[in-house]
């Protein structure tokens, strides 16, 4: 393998990771313990996690997965250059490239710490809490198995690993009632089951009616988005 064909690697690696980082996929894959949510995102595979502090106390390690990211793309794209149509000897490009490579994540770190993180904040317990969501089925939770449900929470649309407290299937679009969520699966029991056993049937009724309200709210909001 030549230098340049290792700088030209290096390049597309870091500009695929950045384009990945940014389309919201990135984040899903918390590379650095660092799980940052842009935006109105549909994101939250673990419905009782929220957003927020990142890195630990209220602050982000330099070395994380953005971070890497932007330092490939730099390196890989000033080392390619060079090598390509410069007549400089290999140590000179390495390191001139290495300095670029560091100036970009020195560059995406500040654009993190200072602009996007001071935006982000602690959801409380309250907040972040599933059991007694109103949800949707989003994807058939199987007999004896697993499915998915989607829920709105804090104005946005969540996802989470559902299974039927019953053991029973449950198709998809069936509104469904988060009983309990242990060690990331939230386990559900239809709508139209626990409104007729729970004595409190009618104010879940308004309940329900409110979140349904909540969740087409969200839903527009996101399809204005996408136009």
């Amino acid at each position: 393998m030549t230098w340049e064909t290792f700088y030209l690697i290096c390049f597309v690696l870091g500009l695929s990771l950045t384009l990945l980082s940014f389309a919201g996929v990135f984040s899903h894959l918390q590379f650095g313990h660092f799980h940052l949510n842009l935006g109105h995102g549909h994101g939250g595979g673990h419905a009782a996690h929220g957003h927020g502090a990142v890195g630990g106390k209220g602050g982000i390690s330099p070395f994380n997965g953005f971070t890497l990211a932007a330092f490939l793309g730099w390196f890989g794209g000033c080392g390619y250059l060079l090598e390509r149509y410069a007549n400089f000897l290999t140590p000179i490009v390495l390191g001139v490239a290495t300095l670029t490579g560091l100036v970009g994540a020195a560059i995406l770190f500040w654009f993190l710490a200072k602009v996007l993180l001071p935006h982000e904040r602690e959801l409380t317990a309250e907040e972040t809490a599933v059991v007694g969501v109103l949800g949707r089925v989003s994807g058939t939770i199987r007999e004896g198995g697993t499915g998915e449900i989607q829920f709105s929470q804090n104005g946005a649309r969540r996802f989470a690993v559902a299974r039927s407290e019953a053991g029973v299937a449950i198709p998809r679009d069936v509104e469904v009632v988060v009983m309990r969520y242990e060690q990331g699966i939230a386990w559900v029991r239809r709508w139209d089951e626990v409104s007729e056993d729970w004595p409190s049937g009618q104010g879940l009724a308004v309940q329900a009616e409110a979140l349904r309200a909540d969740m087409r709210e969200v839903e527009h909001s996101d399809e204005v988005e996408r136009k």
